[in-house]
């Protein structure tokens, strides 16, 4: 099954054996980031092109100086909505105080992340003040800004700053956001628009500074994605900031986001993998109809401390997975904070529950963890591959879609009834996604942004219970879709107590009860439909339900499954399931089994020769059983062509050179961290030297036509050489 792809990529590898894993080779594409806060140290070089320095204090440009030296590009991150941003607050910035503008909430609480740094409620000087604090970076030659994580809480919104902003924005007095459904949906609409205000006055400063000194610089906002910002009850532009500027986004999705609880089939529990796997593709899907750039981060521990190195690990190995499972995606963010990573100690066992007073025994990172990140680091930078070298191995029904809404992010606040684990997107998606059919969420604001962006999607999912579509544009090119052969289904009871809010819907010309009716009428059925009804070369599937509610009962997900089913196959589109997916990525195989699935057929088996990129003493795996909770990275041996060939390697590999006599490459690392290369070879070699040292000969072996060679890393490199 895998070997008709890797004899694609016969002329690829030739062309480009000798210059894997080198920063110089990737630097033009700026494949791999890492945001860091500090200087350069020997224990945090990375394998990457770019390095995102934080922050626009008066340290940045000594800071950005030590990088650059290292032979990174060099982007520059600050936060949007938080920062030492005192000077601003007090009035040290323009003479006016500004303390009425951190975000408060209905009990007169400021917002803190911490001390006197609020988030902040942006009033129309803030643009300037981050764009005063940007203009440093720029001057020191940041060739992109990254302006971190727009956010504002949802129980905010009292600050006598958003009162203003209020009376201003709607032209009437401000109305405390707990007090009605249109309260809160006007408030989230105005705290959306505020920090698209502030966000395009620094885009629009960093464009013309652009032009007025020659060149070439972008912006970039580092963002979670919808899907968690609507979870954690916190109200961010997302999709707008394309119109005014935005270049991209960093997909911010981690364990931290990832493992927030949610319900499936009546159970409460994380569902990393999952999670991740639907946040990465909210905002691939983000980007795609603009062309714009996504990288997706991966983080390998997280913000909580309490937990321990193999709760990390294995976390991240999900996330890491969900990324790789959206091939469209060749950029990564391949950590955040490497000092807390490499230079931190967490504790030998999960504290979460601990008892007062318990004593914390703590560690460092272990050594076998640092050599896998290393591997993987490698293995993310030769992520981008030629189309026709990606396919599914397997995978349920392919072209499926649930349909979202930045709208999401409007109803999650006081008075209406709470739907606190988001039960209206995931009673919608995960069924789907636990057996095994690669689920996608589909921005509505992109669809009516560029008509043929459904083009890509056979069968898709709405409900308008937790969000509204903020235009009826949406409407007209969704139904254009069913009658050309889409197959939509419709889980909504209209019982949302938001459908009342002052929207298009319902003011004039319009005069509907719900969103819903408009659409139906577009699709030329009654605004009481239930059931199947063909509409053009398509079909519409209805059922009176709330998606939130089928999240509880045990049999929601197979209903769910077979609304689904029916309406696939109502266009003929054949209706897969599957207990694993398994992608490959040119040589790369990536896999994920599914728990709580109950596809029939069984486990996957795949059969060949792989590299294991998860094990940091990099195995030969003879075949592999995906169970349940199985994650992998694997190489796959067949995709070899060439007589000697680099497979994997836990450092930055440059200057690869093989001849008949020998091959020798230059490494860098990691300082203390142990670095394995992997090399497929026709024969044993004679010797092995770093630095012209020989290497013992318990530092390598060779087996099966696999040598793995065993070496201490250097921040300063070290040059290998094999002798054949």
């Amino acid at each position: 099954m895998l070997l008709g792809i890797c004899m694609i990529l016969v002329a690829a590898t030739l062309m480009t054996a000798v210059s894997q894993g080198s920063i110089t080779g990737r630097a033009a594409q700026e494949r791999l980031s890492f945001q860091v806060s500090g200087p350069w140290n020997p224990r945090i070089q990375i394998d990457a092109d770019v390095a995102m320095v934080y922050g626009i204090d008066s340290s940045l440009p000594q800071r950005i100086e030590t990088w650059r030296r290292r032979g990174y590009r060099i982007h520059v991150m600050t936060g949007v909505s938080w920062g030492q941003y005192q000077d601003y607050l007090y009035g040290r910035f323009d003479g006016a105080n500004h303390e009425d503008e951190a975000q408060t909430d209905r009990n007169g609480r400021r917002i803190s992340h911490g001390g006197d740094v609020y988030y902040m409620c942006p009033g129309e000087s803030y643009g300037r003040f981050l764009s005063t604090g940007v203009q440093r970076a720029l001057d020191a030659g940041a060739e992109a800004i990254h302006l971190e994580e727009p956010e504002f809480w949802v129980q905010a919104g009292y600050s006598e700053g958003f009162k203003r902003e209020w009376k201003k924005y709607y032209k009437e007095d401000w109305q405390p956001p707990h007090a009605s459904p249109d309260a809160q949906y006007r408030a989230s609409q105005l705290k959306y628009y505020l920090y698209r205000r502030a966000l395009a006055q620094v885009f629009a400063f960093v464009k013309d500074y652009a032009r007025q000194h020659d060149r070439t610089i972008r912006c970039y906002v580092p963002s979670h994605s919808l899907i968690n910002y609507a979870h954690w009850r916190i109200v961010s532009p997302e999709s707008s900031l394309l119109e005014v500027g935005c270049d991209g986004y960093i997909a911010q999705v981690w364990t931290g986001t990832a493992r927030t609880p949610n319900y499936y089939e009546g159970v409460l529990a994380e569902r990393t993998f999952e999670t991740a796997f639907l946040e990465y593709g909210a905002m691939g899907n983000l980007v795609r109809a603009s062309g714009r750039t996504v990288w997706f981060l991966n983080d390998p521990i997280e913000d909580n401390p309490d937990h321990s190195w193999q709760d990390y690990r294995r976390n991240w190995e999900s996330t890491l997975t969900a990324s790789l499972l959206r091939p469209e995606v060749w950029r990564y963010e391949v950590l955040p904070w490497p000092e807390r990573i490499f230079q931190e100690k967490y504790p030998v066992k999960d504290i979460s529950n601990r008892r007062p007073g318990e004593p914390v025994e703590k560690e460092p990172i272990p050594k076998t963890y640092e050599t896998e990140l290393q591997t993987v680091f490698h293995a993310l930078g030769e992520m981008r591959q030629p189309a026709d070298s990606v396919r599914w191995l397997y995978a349920g029904t392919g072209g499926a879609g649930v349909l979202v809404s930045d709208t999401m992010m409007f109803q999650r606040g006081e008075p209406s009834p709470s739907d606190p684990h988001l039960g209206s997107f995931y009673g919608l998606a995960m069924p789907l996604l636990k057996h095994g059919l690669a689920v996608e969420p589909v921005q509505i604001e992109a669809v009516a942004l560029k008509g043929d962006f459904l083009s890509n999607y056979r069968l898709l999912l709405l409900t308008y219970e937790g969000q509204k579509p903020p235009t009826p544009a949406f409407h007209e090119v969704l139904a254009e879709w069913v009658k050309g052969g889409g197959a939509l289904v419709v889980v909504d009871d209209d019982t949302d107590p938001y459908l009342a809010v002052r929207a298009w819907w319902n003011t004039a010309p319009y005069s509907y009860r719900t969103p819903r009716e408009h659409l139906f009428e577009r699709l030329g059925l009654p605004a009481d439909f239930t059931g199947t009804q063909r509409v053009g070369k398509g079909v519409v599937v209805r059922e009176s339900a709330s998606p939130a509610a089928m999240t509880y009962q045990r049999g929601g997900a197979d209903r769910l499954r077979e609304l689904a089913r029916q309406a696939a196959e109502a266009i003929r589109l054949e209706w897969r399931e599957s207990n694993a997916l398994v992608l490959q990525r040119g040589p790369y195989v990536i896999v994920a089994g599914l728990a709580e699935s109950r596809a029939s057929g069984g486990p996957v088996k795949l059969s060949g020769r792989f590299v294991d990129l998860f094990d940091s003493k990099l195995s030969v795996l003879d075949g592999l059983t995906v169970t349940a909770d199985k994650r992998a990275l694997l190489y796959d041996l067949s995709c070899v062509k060439q007589k000697a060939e680099l497979v994997a390697a836990a450092c930055n590999v440059r200057d690869l050179q093989i001849a008949s006599d020998a091959i020798t490459f230059r490494a860098t690392g990691i300082d203390e961290t142990q670095a394995v290369v992997c090399l497929v070879v026709s024969a044993s070699p004679r010797e092995i030297s770093v630095d012209g040292k020989p290497l013992p000969a318990e530092a390598w072996d060779y087996s099966g036509g696999v040598l793995r060679v065993h070496f201490d890393n250097s921040a300063d490199g070290a040059s290998i050489v094999i002798r054949r």
